[in-house]
């Protein structure tokens, strides 16, 4: 097949540090060529694939400090639009831009399979059920149950290159979480279980400039020799930390549709301890590969019993059920019938138009 894959050029693919869809993006990208598929990818320019490059910048919008980032600034648009002015190349299009690019997909000729990975608002939700001609492909059942009424052809896990991570069975006492300091990744609660137990935290998250009011308010001030802000990490130091944590804490206070950076700490053999939210029941294994919580007590008792979880198991079941080759598999089964029946569709449109011109001959 002829596909192209449309990321986001907040930042590159993969991305250096935060980014989740791009890490995404890049895993699908190339167990998709290992397949053997013909891939186009439209990304930052400073993108590493083995896929054809097309991009509109040459480094990723947070890289070139471009205002404005999120969104549908003009580079986000022209890098959208340059997809689909190529769209008679392909046999599909994989749409990672969401509801942004949905205007533009719903006139597409070519099939368009969009990716949902964020969450399902009632504004974000009305786009979609108005401009439904793309196939909607959600990344969790808690997810998929807001897809009702859309143009909704299944569920695919996010996965990833999971086999090379880092893996320790033993730790050095630390808790941990990393991924970006605002209200909605709770990391607050984060603070406070370590507090409560007295024992180190380390924070290794991202701050931008509209979460700074919660940073001041909620972490800033715990700061100390025991909960440690380390700053934003890269991959490397992020896996590294994971394989020697005694555990990740995972305190969502949001309805998460996924939540990529768990299935990474369990690939270091790092348990995960997170509140019921969301897709995380999916994700994580009760009493196996971590525990899934109510509130901030039972994250306490959690972690008091952590050491009862397997690291190894922890590993083992990622692999197997988040690798980026099943994820691949399972878009490639989506790809198959969305072309199959459009195929069969061209060909009833032919078959009418032929016997409307015989009836009027």
């Amino acid at each position: 097949m002829r596909i192209a894959q449309v990321s986001p050029i907040i930042e590159r693919v993969p991305p250096k540090k935060y980014g989740g869809i791009e890490r995404v993006v890049f895993a699908l990208t190339e167990e998709l060529i290992k397949k053997g598929h013909r891939l186009t990818l439209f990304a930052s320019g400073d993108s590493i694939t083995k896929a054809r490059l097309l991009s509109v910048y040459p480094i990723s919008l947070r890289e070139a400090h471009f205002k404005d980032i999120y969104g549908m600034n003009s580079l986000c648009l022209l890098n959208i639009g340059s997809a689909y002015k190529m769209q008679n190349e392909f046999d599909i299009i994989h749409e990672h831009n969401s509801y942004i690019a949905l205007p533009t997909a719903n006139l597409s000729k070519t099939p368009v399979v969009v990716t949902a990975h964020g969450p399902f608002t009632p504004e974000i939700k009305r786009i979609f059920f108005n401009l439904k001609k793309p196939h909607l492909v959600t990344i969790s059942k808690s997810q998929g149950k807001y897809a009702y009424g859309l143009n909704h052809i299944g569920t695919v896990y996010n996965g990833l290159n999971l086999e090379d991570f880092p893996f320790s069975k033993k730790h050095e006492g630390y808790l941990l979480f990393i991924g970006r300091i605002c209200m909605d990744k709770g990391i607050h609660f984060a603070i406070e279980t370590a507090m409560h137990l007295n024992l180190k935290l380390i924070i290794g998250a991202k701050l931008e400039e509209c979460d700074m009011p919660y940073f001041l308010k909620y972490v800033k001030p715990y700061l100390s020799n025991k909960i440690k802000w380390i700053g934003e990490v890269d991959e490397q130091k992020r896996n590294q930390l994971m394989s020697r944590a005694m555990c990740f804490l995972h305190p969502a206070n949001w309805q998460e549709p996924f939540g990529l950076v768990m299935i990474e700490a369990m690939a270091c053999g790092c348990p995960v301890i997170a509140f019921n939210k969301g897709s995380i029941p999916e994700i994580v294994k009760n009493g196996k590969t971590g525990f899934v919580v109510s509130d901030i007590v039972e994250m306490v008792d959690a972690v008091l019993k952590v050491d009862k979880i397997d690291r190894l198991k922890c590993r083992q079941y990622v692999l197997k059920n988040f690798s980026a080759k099943k994820m691949a598999d399972e878009y490639e089964k989506i790809y198959q019938k969305i072309i199959n029946g459009n195929r069969k569709n061209l060909i009833a449109i032919k078959k009418v138009n032929a016997k409307s011109l015989f009836k009027k001959s």
